[in-house]
Parts: structure tokens; C-alpha cells; sequence
């Protein structure tokens, strides 16, 4: 599936970061979640959503005179995809680079490496 929208900027994934987390949502609800970090108008927070739904990131629907926003894509459809690009352009389509850029350059804990080393065998078994 090749998702066919406008990329998404650093600040547009913080809001369908807290999209996603909360399934369903109302401006009030991601202002609630983007305030803990900065201070931001609701307006701003408004503006941010209504742009994603004009994108065909985001779809809403109204309730009680309130608008309900959620996701039109999956947290893992559209890390998938994001992915997919980055493995294509920057590491020539190589999946291996990819993993031992990261693992070479990252510090992981026990646990991050004892889940890699399940997906690995699990991956093995597909083969």
C-alpha cells in the first residue's frame, strides 16, 4: 500500500503521535497533550488539525458541536511506509544497512536486543 499524501513535518507527527495514542479526539484533548511539553494557542492546535484533515491524514467527525478527529492511516501503516522510503533512498534498498546503521550507532538495552533477536529467528523461520 503506498500512502499518496503530503509528508509530514516533525510537528505534524507529534500531533498524530497523540492522534493515534488516543484513537479518537477532540482539539481539547490534543492541546491537553501538546501543552504538558510548550505553550500553544488552541487555535494553533486547531489550525494543526484541521490541515491534517484537509490532507487526508486525519478525517472527523462532528458530535455535540464538537469535532472528533481520527487517523485515516495506522501508526504502523504509515511507519511501514516512511520506512520503505527511507530504506529505498538512503540505503539503496538495503534492509541490512538500515539495521547495522542503527545497531552501530545506538546503545540498546538488554530487552531491545533479546526482542531484535526474536523478530531475527522469527523472520529465519519464514525463509
Amino acid at each position: 500500500m503506498a500512502i499518496t499524501l503530503p509528508r509530514l513535518s516533525e510537528a505534524q507527527f507529534e500531533v498524530m503521535n497523540i492522534v493515534w495514542e488516543l484513537g479518537e479526539c477532540t482539539v481539547a484533548d490534543v492541546l491537553d497533550r501538546l501543552s504538558q511539553n510548550r505553550d500553544l494557542a488552541r487555535n494553533t492546535v486547531q489550525t494543526m488539525l484541521s490541515r491534517l484533515d484537509e490532507k487526508g491524514w486525519l478525517r472527523h467527525r462532528e458530535l455535540r458541536g464538537k469535532f472528533l478527529y481520527a487517523a485515516t492511516f495506522s501508526r504502523q501503516e504509515v511507519q511501514q511506509e516512511y520506512l520503505d522510503g527511507v530504506v529505498n533512498s538512503v540505503f539503496n534498498g538495503s534492509a541490512e544497512g538500515l539495521l547495522l546503521t542503527l545497531l552501530q550507532n545506538r546503545s540498546l538495552s538488554r530487552d531491545e536486543a533479546a526482542r531484535i533477536r526474536k523478530i531475527i529467528q522469527e523472520a529465519e523461520k519464514r525463509l
